[in-house]
């Protein structure tokens, strides 16, 4: 029901319009809402709040003008590369630290609030270091398919490359 018949030549047939009765008035005229009024720019489509990969992406590009900006008295972003990348490091160690230890408590909702701490001072190192996530991201689909412990023994060992050397004492 509701479907326009076919003809037998296949096409649609338009359905008749359904006449109102007579004793009710004829439909006013309606003026379209003042959104509507105020032109296209007036009201913009939807999107989501972006999620996974695409808010760290975001909020790159956010502490990225943040830095360019350099507003070290309305920035926290700013302030911290301000101060040195060794400040900045030393700040995702203290959020990554307290992460494990809210881990360890079992305090899901605290380990979930101090995980993003640790996400947004792991981008604040990274736009610091001039690192952007799609270099982060190639990495880790790199990594796909290959084992774990294979990857980390492949790898040199931190003291080794921090000597740049095999031979040591």
């Amino acid at each position: 029901m509701g479907k326009a018949a076919k003809t037998p030549a296949g096409k649609k047939k338009k359905a008749a319009a359904v006449p109102l009765p007579e004793s009710l008035p004829p439909p006013a005229e309606t003026s379209p809402p003042k959104a509507l009024k105020a032109g296209r720019g007036a009201l913009s489509a939807y999107a989501p709040p972006p999620t996974g990969a695409e808010i760290l992406d975001q909020l790159w590009q956010t502490v990225e003008q943040r830095r360019l900006a350099g507003d070290v008295d309305h920035s926290h972003s700013a302030r911290l590369m301000a101060r040195g990348t060794a400040k900045v490091a030393q700040k995702l160690g203290e959020e990554a630290v307290e992460c494990v230890i809210e881990a360890t408590l079992g305090h899901r909702g605290n380990t979930v609030l101090e995980s993003a701490d640790l996400l947004y001072h792991l981008v604040v190192l990274w736009v610091d270091a001039g690192i952007k996530p799609e270099e982060v991201w190639t990495e880790l689909a790199r990594r796909q398919g290959i084992s774990g412990i294979a990857e980390k023994a492949a790898r040199p060992k931190p003291l080794i490359r921090a000597a740049r050397t095999t031979k040591l004492p």
